[in-house]
């Protein structure tokens, strides 16, 4: 989501630019692995005007944004508590923290008008260099201002706080020049708005793959599922009922019109109880689906059912993801 942490910009010192100095080389900012227990959400915006386009020409993201969203499957990941870390050596420039972690769907923008990052930390590398942390979970930020940090150093974790609906942090780089400050995409180290042909380079210190697909959260429900009860993780433990319906859903991002979704259902003996296969209709960056069936008229069988999510494009196979409950 975009953020403004405005007061964590304000409380910057205009610093020097030099020509001389070297352009920093970024860790990646999350105790996390990319592509397993985390994703980028949103990339920077890199196409100037009302269209959006990230440095890859493709839709992930919003118009306008300057940061990117590295994101937590589900509220159950958040709640476990997952370190951010400083991405370069530097000096703490200033922090926030205090803001509830709360979705702004529940909370409502009104009350977040002042404080759209959230809880968050922004720290000075030199050279005009900075790096901003925002949506941090509250009581989590372990730095104040004027701290030394090293590249690796925990400064807090993800959270929910400030303008957004879903766990992550907001990693942000600019440059500040006689006090005013610039976006830097860091996988382009080009300003937004560059253009998303454009040639750059990469700000990372190690290779960040583009995952532009990506399954987020799967599982059993006993009834149509209710997103919020998904992903606050409240279904982990579900246990199906000999004559409630079995329905298999899952989130995913990136899916693309012309996808072909299949959700299977077999039960104990290795047999489909359901299948239902669709053609998308169009793109979508955030996508939710639910399918299943109710029992049959003498109860399901107990043992154990396995639900099967895959996502094809092209022929090719993009996301299969396998979940089990057992029937009692």
């Amino acid at each position: 989501m975009r953020s403004a942490l405005i007061g964590l910009v304000l409380l910057v010192a205009p610093a020097a630019a030099s020509a001389q100095e070297q352009e920093p080389r970024f860790a990646w900012p999350v105790a996390c692995t990319l592509g397993q227990d985390c994703f980028i959400q949103n990339y920077v915006d890199a196409v100037a005007g009302p269209r959006f386009g990230n440095f890859r020409c493709d839709r992930l993201g919003y118009n306008g944004d300057n940061g990117t969203d590295i994101r937590l499957p589900d509220l159950a990941a958040m709640r476990k508590g997952v370190d951010i870390l400083a991405a370069a050596d530097g000096t703490v420039a200033g922090i926030r923290d205090g803001e509830p972690d709360i979705s702004v769907k529940e909370r409502g923008a009104e009350a977040v008008k002042d404080v759209k990052g959230g809880n968050g930390v922004t720290i000075d590398h030199g050279g005009g260099w900075f790096t901003r942390y925002a949506h941090m979970k509250q009581g989590s930020v372990r730095v104040k201002k004027g701290d030394t940090v090293k590249t690796g150093q925990p400064l807090g974790q993800i959270g929910l706080s400030g303008n957004t609906e879903f766990p992550h942090v907001e990693f942000s780089v600019f440059r500040e020049d006689a006090g005013t400050a610039t976006f830097i995409d860091p996988f382009t180290a080009l300003p937004i708005g560059s253009g998303c042909e454009t040639a750059g380079h990469p700000l990372w210190a190690a290779d960040v793959p583009y995952i532009p697909t990506a399954l987020l959260i799967a599982g059993f429900a006993a009834g149509p599922a209710d997103w919020e009860t998904a992903r606050r993780g409240d279904y982990a433990d579900l246990k199906g009922g000999r004559n409630a319906p079995l329905v298999m859903w899952a989130e995913s991002f990136g899916v693309r019109g012309g996808d072909t979704q299949t959700v299977t259902i077999a039960g104990p003996d290795g047999k489909p109880v359901h299948r239902d296969r669709t053609v998308l209709a169009e793109s979508k960056n955030l996508w939710s689906v639910f399918s299943g069936r109710r029992a049959p008229p003498d109860g399901w069988k107990p043992g154990t059912y396995t639900g099967r999510y895959q996502l094809e494009r092209n022929n090719l196979l993009v996301i299969d993801a396998e979940r089990k409950v057992e029937i009692p």
